[in-house]
């Protein structure tokens, strides 16, 4: 029904722009005949309304794949680099949190690994609204991060890195089946810095799915009822994306092949220093403005990917 009112609206929205385009074109047909200018003035400002909708209609297209309306569950993993890195990594979490507000999405942290200094080792993230997915796969990958470290007492450029994996939202029954036989479900203390509402008791999850292996963890919540459930939702989606890994043909367009967060597997850099850029490296997008890029700007960068993406998806 959720999929049925999506294409409906989608589909109000071309038949309405269609008789928009439609009645401005007689209008101009009607000045025509009667030679009279006082139209010129509305025409023209409905035909550029009408081409501005058109664009923003065409650009849905490249929301063709079968999960893109979906919402996401979003990974960030520190890569390479120590500390620096897990810093790194809690400010692309910061980065796509201010990106999913300003877009009027709600992103609701699943799980967090806190770092042992700073920063984080590892965060999940659902963010949900509309075209969730479509929009943030095109942001799975390595990020680089070059800047002057702050946490060097002599103040050397430092490359940190961090993987973004990007997963739809799945419906267990109806997208993937799980059968809690065939999980390992062990309880522990939530760590890291909760305060107060973190349980300290046992409330922490860590479920395997023996058949596969697959290991996920939620201790964000503050009951075991809470923390199961979530991590279930976590698993559910990496079962999907298993599934998905076996239908060869949908790879690229689902997930793309695991890379490790390293050296020259970076599809996007972030150079603070010593000049400032950010470059997407598959579009060759780039812009100097790395701040405000940081703080959730990151609509142009994904859109650049998508287009790009069109006719070989």
């Amino acid at each position: 029904m959720r999929d049925l009112a999506s294409l409906k609206d989608e589909v109000d929205e071309w038949t309405s722009l269609h008789e928009r385009a439609i009645t401005n074109q007689e209008l101009v047909s009607l000045a025509i005949e009667e030679q009279d200018n006082s139209f010129l003035d509305s025409i023209a400002v409905e035909a550029h309304e009408i081409t501005q909708t058109l664009d923003s209609l065409e650009f849905k297209l490249v929301f063709s794949g079968e999960y893109d309306r979906r919402n996401a569950i979003l990974a960030i993993h520190a890569g390479a680099g120590g500390v620096d890195s897990q810093d790194w990594a809690q400010i692309l979490v910061r980065m796509y949190i201010r990106w999913a507000e300003s877009r009027g999405m709600k992103p609701e942290v699943l799980d967090m690994s806190q770092g042992e200094e700073a920063g984080v080792k590892s965060a999940t993230i659902q963010i949900s609204g509309d075209y969730a997915y479509g929009y943030l796969r095109s942001e799975r990958g390595v990020h680089r991060l070059v800047r002057i470290s702050p946490f060097d007492a002599d103040h050397a450029r430092h490359t940190s890195f961090a993987l973004a994996e990007v997963l739809p939202e799945v419906e267990r029954g109806f997208d993937v089946e799980i059968d809690e036989n065939e999980l390992r479900i062990e309880n522990f203390k939530a760590g890291g810095a909760g305060g107060q509402s973190v349980q300290k008791n046992s409330t922490a999850v860590r479920i395997t799915h023996v058949p596969t292996g697959i290991k996920v963890s939620c201790q964000n919540e503050r009951s075991l009822h809470q923390n199961k459930a979530v991590a279930m939702k976590i698993l559910a989606a990496r079962l999907m994306e298993r599934q998905m890994k076996e239908r060869a043909k949908e790879i690229a367009d689902l997930k793309g092949d695991h890379i490790s967060a390293e050296w020259g597997n970076q599809i996007r850099s972030y150079v603070m220093h010593p000049y400032k850029m950010v470059k997407d490296h598959r579009t060759n997008y780039e812009v100097s403005s790395v701040e405000k890029v940081l703080d959730g700007d990151v609509d142009s960068f994904m859109n650049a990917y998508l287009r790009s993406t069109v006719g070989t998806m």
